[in-house]
């Protein structure tokens, strides 16, 4: 892996703290407490972000990177649907582009109508005027990327404790290297082709083991392949990603993934340096970003009352 991706890498397992799929929420979620004084410019801009329990009301647009920026007029996905229920509800991240509430609402209803999925969970969007978070992903932040577990929805509307309590499924070995037998299926896949085949998609992040068992198994029709990529984590759920809106300059593209990624790079994952990293030294861990380090249009988003 060259030198680039490895620093990249270690800047997320740095600062993406793991508050993962399977993580349990709260019934009793409690607001922060307000500052002292929001203005300070060493006050890391999560802590703003993470206060924001309502979207900005301005026009919807995406602002900067996925992993540095914002969403100005999010939208709310419907925590339940013909396909769909919305899980986690504490942490109040089913907000994101309106892209993304489309994309993931006929993508329920494909898989449940051409009977490949019965219907998503859905993980963490976004905050309600995105940004980066007090507590998990680095990216997530411009209302584009979405979580959708790797659990089927049951027949049946989860209650609100089942929502922060039940678990996503683990559909990796222990070791890492493959997934497992007894909880991966042809199902699993055929969802994940489902996704990836829509144009609107960026990439899917997988768990390397995944990836791995789509590279083996995907057939004759590979053209998908190129979009599913590896990345720690992502055993218990994917991470759909999808492409700049068309129109919005201010929403920074990612460049798109090229091949299929079942070479050496995905040979990679496998090696003793990626499953077991090394810590990294607390005089070497990344600072929080700070406002300062936003792109400028996130203030007002932020400041939008």
């Amino acid at each position: 892996m060259r030198m680039s991706a490895r620093i990249f890498l270690g800047a997320a397992l740095a600062l993406a703290t793991p508050t993962l799929a399977q993580d349990r929420g709260t019934l009793d979620p409690k607001p922060r407490p307000p500052l002292a004084n929001p203005k300070d410019p060493s006050i890391p801009a999560k802590e703003l972000f993470g206060r924001r329990s309502t979207p900005a009301p301005l026009a919807t647009r995406t602002i900067g990177f996925y992993s540095r920026g914002c969403i100005a007029g999010a939208q709310a996905l419907p925590i339940d649907g013909d396909a769909w229920q919305v899980m986690r509800l504490s942490r109040n991240r089913n907000w994101g582009h309106p892209d993304l509430i489309s994309f993931l609402e006929n993508l329920a209803r494909e898989g449940r109508e051409k009977n490949l999925w019965p219907g998503l969970l859905v993980g963490d969007m976004a905050q309600p005027r995105g940004g980066p978070m007090i507590t998990g992903h680095l990216s997530h932040q411009t209302g584009l990327d979405a979580d959708v577990w790797l659990r089927p929805m049951p027949a049946r509307t989860l209650s609100r404790a089942e929502r922060e309590e039940t678990s996503a499924t683990n559909v990796v070995r222990d070791d890492g290297l493959d997934v497992d037998p007894a909880t991966w299926t042809p199902a699993h896949m055929a969802l994940l082709k489902l996704a990836a085949g829509q144009s609107q998609v960026e990439r899917i992040l997988v768990n390397p083991a995944i990836k791995k068992a789509i590279c083996r198994d995907a057939g004759g029709d590979r053209s998908w392949l190129s979009k599913i990529r590896p990345f720690y984590g992502h055993n218990y759920h994917f991470h759909i990603r999808l492409k700049c809106p068309a129109g919005e300059a201010t929403c920074l593209p990612q460049e798109p993934p090229t091949g299929e990624g079942c070479d050496s790079t995905l040979a990679w994952w496998f090696t003793d340096e990626a499953l077991h990293p090394k810590p990294t030294p607390p005089d070497k861990q990344p600072k929080p970003v700070t406002m300062a380090q936003m792109p400028h249009e996130c203030r007002a988003v932020l400041d939008a009352n």
